[in-house]
This record gives C-alpha cells, sequence and structure tokens, in this order.
C-alpha cells in the first residue's frame, strides 16, 4: 500500500511505504516497542508526538481531516501516527524527489534562504565539522552546504608555474597541496548532512566531477551548487543538470557570454529552476567591487532566482542585496578565524554568522509591503497631527482671523483643509483659546 502525505511545513512531498500492518480492537491497545529502527508513526486522526513505550491509543475512527484526498493521498500536520478505521500502520518515510526551489522554500514570497558554507573550516577533525554544523543552525542558517572533491579530481600534483598559486592569502601552495588541504574527506559527508537534518536545515554540496555527483546522488541531496571556477565546466553543468534537480550557480570571474553558456546548459538538460549568485571570487572580497546592482539584472534578464555568494567580511552585502532581492544568500562560517585554515580569512565566526542572519531578516522586515495606511505604530502618532484650533478667545459675533485661528498639534479640531473656509467666519458662540475647532463654532 502507498499513502503519500505532507511534512510540518507542507512544503515537502513524502512517501509512506506500508512495512507491516497491525490490527487494532475495540479495546485500548498497546503500541509494539521498541519501534524498528527507521520508522516513524503517523496519525491519521490528529497530532500525536512519537508514542513512548506502553503508550495507549484508542480506537477512533479516522477523522474528517485525514479522509484520502486521491487515491492513497492524505494530509497530516505533522509526524505523528496513523490509526485508520481500527489499523495501524507501521510506515517508513523516503523523500520524493524535488525538483522546484519552491519544494524547498526558496524563492517566490518565501524568505531569504541563508546557507552555512563549511568549505575547508573542518580542518581534517569530523568532530569540528559537526561543531560548525551546530552553530550554523544555532546562528539561524536554513542549510549547511559542502565541498565534494579530492585534490585528485579537482587537479594534477605538478610544480609547473601555472600550478603555483600567488597573488592570494594561499600564497606558496600549488594546486594539488592547497585542495589536499581543504578537501572534506567523502565519508564525513553523511554524518554531517545527517546533523544538518536532525537540525532542521536542508544539506547539499559543490560537486566538482562526475563521480562527486554520483556520490551525492547516492545520499539524496535535494540541489546542487555549482561553483564559480566551474561555471565554465560545461561536462560537469550538464552531468549536475541531468539529475533534474534545482541549482545554484555562482558567476564569480564570470562575463555574459559564460554566464549564457552555463545557463543554457543547464536548461538543455533538464534543469528549469535555477538560482543564479552574485560572487565576487576573491578571498576576502572589497564591499566597493560587489556590484550588487548585477544581481538585479540576474532576475529580469535570465527569469532566476537571484541570490548573492558572498565572501567580503562583515553583513553589509546581504543585508544590501535581501533589499534588492536576493532569495538566497551563501556565506562561509568557521567556529574561530584564529584556528587558521584555508578559508578561515574569508569566514564569519558563529556571532558574526548570526549577526548577519539577523541583519537579513532585519531587512526582509523592513521591506514590508507595498501600503498606503498607517502602521500600527503610527495610530496613536496620529493624534498629534496638525488640526484648527482657536488660539485666541472670541466672543459670540467675533470674526475668525489668523491671529484667532491657526493649524497646530495635536489632532483634535477639524482638519487644516478648512482654514482658508473659516477665516472671515463668525463664532456662534464664545470661544475660549486653546479650543479644537469644530464645525458649529462658525457660520
Amino acid at each position: 500500500m502507498l499513502l503519500i502525505t505532507q511534512t510540518e511545513d507542507k512544503s515537502t512531498l513524502a512517501r509512506i511505504v506500508t512495512l507491516s500492518v497491525l490490527q487494532i480492537g475495540t479495546g485500548t491497545n498497546r503500541l509494539p516497542h521498541p519501534k524498528p529502527a527507521g520508522l516513524k508513526w503517523y496519525s491519521a486522526y490528529g497530532v500525536k508526538p512519537d508514542p513512548q513505550p506502553g503508550h495507549s491509543v484508542g480506537t477512533r475512527s479516522r477523522a474528517k481531516s485525514a479522509q484520502p484526498r486521491g487515491e492513497g493521498l492524505f494530509t497530516l500536520q505533522k509526524p505523528c501516527y496513523i490509526v485508520p478505521r481500527h489499523t495501524l500502520f507501521l510506515t517508513k518515510v523516503d523523500p520524493l524527489p524535488v525538483t522546484r526551489f519552491s519544494d524547498l522554500n526558496i524563492g517566490g514570497d518565501n524568505p531569504c534562504f541563508i546557507i552555512a558554507e563549511v568549505s575547508a573550516n573542518h580542518n581534517h577533525d569530523l568532530n569540528r565539522a559537526l561543531e560548525i554544523v551546530d552553530a550554523a543552525a544555532k546562528a539561524g542558517a536554513d542549510a549547511i552546504k559542502l565541498q565534494t572533491y579530492t585534490a585528485d579530481t579537482l587537479t594534477i600534483k605538478s610544480d609547473r608555474p601555472e600550478f603555483q598559486v600567488s597573488g592570494t592569502i594561499w600564497e606558496g601552495e600549488t594546486l594539488y597541496s592547497l585542495f589536499e588541504k581543504a578537501s572534506l574527506p567523502w565519508e564525513w559527508h553523511k554524518p554531517i548532512f545527517d546533523r544538518a537534518r536532525e537540525l532542521g536545515m536542508q544539506a547539499l554540496s559543490t560537486p566538482f566531477d562526475f563521480t562527486a555527483v554520483d556520490y551525492l546522488e547516492d545520499l539524496g541531496v535535494d540541489f546542487y551548487k555549482i561553483a564559480s571556477s566551474e561555471l565554465v565546466d560545461i561536462p560537469l553543468i550538464k552531468r549536475v543538470a541531468q539529475t533534474g534537480k534545482p541549482v545554484l550557480i555562482s558567476t564569480g570571474m564570470g562575463n555574459l557570454a559564460e554566464i549564457e553558456e552555463a545557463l543554457a546548459t543547464l536548461r538543455a538538460n533538464g534543469c528549469q529552476d535555477i538560482c543564479l549568485l552574485k560572487c565576487t571570487a576573491a578571498y576576502p572580497a572589497k564591499v566597493e567591487e560587489a556590484n550588487l546592482a548585477t544581481m538585479v539584472e540576474f532576475a529580469e534578464r535570465f527569469k532566476v532566482i537571484p541570490g548573492l555568494s558572498d565572501h567580503t567580511m562583515g553583513p553589509t552585502l546581504p543585508m544590501v542585496a535581501t533589499a534588492l532581492g536576493a532569495k538566497v544568500i551563501e556565506k562561509h562560517i568557521t567556529l574561530a578565524r584564529a584556528d587558521g585554515g584555508p578559508d578561515s580569512a574569508f569566514s564569519l565566526e558563529p556571532d558574526e554568522f548570526t549577526d548577519m542572519v539577523r541583519v537579513v531578516r532585519d531587512a526582509e522586515a523592513a521591506l514590508g509591503q507595498i501600503t498606503f495606511e498607517p502602521s500600527k505604530g503610527e495610530v496613536r502618532t496620529r493624534d498629534f497631527r496638525r488640526s484648527l484650533y482657536v488660539t485666541g478667545a472670541l466672543k459670540k459675533g467675533e470674526m475668525f482671523t489668523p491671529e484667532n485661528l491657526r493649524s497646530i498639534r495635536p489632532a483634535n479640531g477639524l482638519h487644516t483643509r478648512h482654514y482658508e473656509d473659516v477665516l472671515g467666519k463668525v463664532a456662534t458662540r464664545d470661544i475660549e483659546a486653546g479650543t479644537p475647532l469644530a464645525a458649529e463654532h462658525y457660520t
């Protein structure tokens, strides 16, 4: 039997495969414990927590809200256990393929999606990598990103001049020695991905060759990132596109023709959901070289989700990019720059990353929506706007003049639009100075 349901945020479909069926009698029944490994309970008649040993459940019939919306289709609020028609289904959850960024709550009206890039900041210590994942989750990141390569999949061992790294923070390294130091052991991907998902984050990686794509497919990643340097690796872009999954692609060092070719390759090979990241491939990058106006052009020219892959130090660019419409922000994170590592010099520490997330969320809140009505906070302040007040005492029959009638604060009197109409009119009664003007005060 095949059931389909939704996760708590109702964004990601999941396939529920029945493994066994236990009949529930007419009285109270005990659920089997311990629960088999890898299984989850789901309920068709209400949200229930994962049952504890000895937890009992009655034999209620299936709730109306859980009636199928089609062949085997149910809508559930969140993971719980299924008891439809007095039958307990023991189920296993396998995610359906993600083919759109909307499946991941990226783009559209969703908040900016913030990616914490681990990169080489693991310093070849799995526990440190896991601590970075914990810190990213605490800071408010939506996803953890890794890089999947070895020195051999990126380059070759060579001391020739063109293989020497110069003019950067990695001065003195060869390409091979740098990538050897920076690479993440592939067997660490799963525990890192698992930790990220346990903490409610998405997990993705940047593949650098076909074997990395195959490996990440086996791990079940939902989307991919193409690095700036691989913007011109057409065979790799084609292979990633053929997975049918959404793709983020950085544009550092790229020109218009190269960006157009990469996008055409993605689309020609089955990838229709693309996020183009404005990137300055300098480490660290300078704010004045960001050219964020180009990011705005991405959305208009290429019909993609716009975003930013940022290597500057600080939250300024992510904040500005968010205000300009960025839907994805990628930023490197490390536990402490003082710990060193190939990428530490342009990575944010946890407190700084937290501050960046706060600034991005503040920018989103500040953008708000188009409205021509006062905000809730302005309602009381409206009382202190200007209105017409009698500022000099008048006797009945005396004339209103600029000397005894003024537009002043607060707003208790007649609207200021009536000022010129009232001048020259006469008072219908005695009026004390400081009286808010009303229509019955003049004729």
